[in-house]
């Protein structure tokens, strides 16, 4: 009898690492990008309220390079893990 899906078993080790560590990739993203280019295309930091969603200020496209990484994280973990599930079956037969 085969047993549950590794992405089953750990759904929320996916979503809860992937976004962590695609959130921690898009802030250093961020920094990077601070430090070549400066605020210099942004005429507003952005730092409050809506704003700080705003992908217009600099804050705001900050956060959204963080959404954006940590999503594609969720993904890159789904897909190595079913991956690596099948694999497993395979070996098990």
């Amino acid at each position: 009898m085969e047993g549950k899906a590794i992405t089953k078993k750990a759904f929320w080790a996916i979503i809860i690492g992937g976004m962590l560590t695609g959130m921690g990739n898009g802030s250093v993203f961020g920094a990077a990008l601070m430090c070549l280019l400066g605020r210099g295309g942004f005429s507003n930091w952005g730092g409050i309220y809506g704003a700080a969603y705003d992908p217009a200020t600099f804050t705001g496209f900050i956060d959204w390079a963080m959404i954006v990484f940590g999503i594609a994280f969720v993904g890159i973990l789904f897909v190595g893990l079913t991956q690596h599930d099948a694999l497993e079956r395979a070996a098990r037969r």
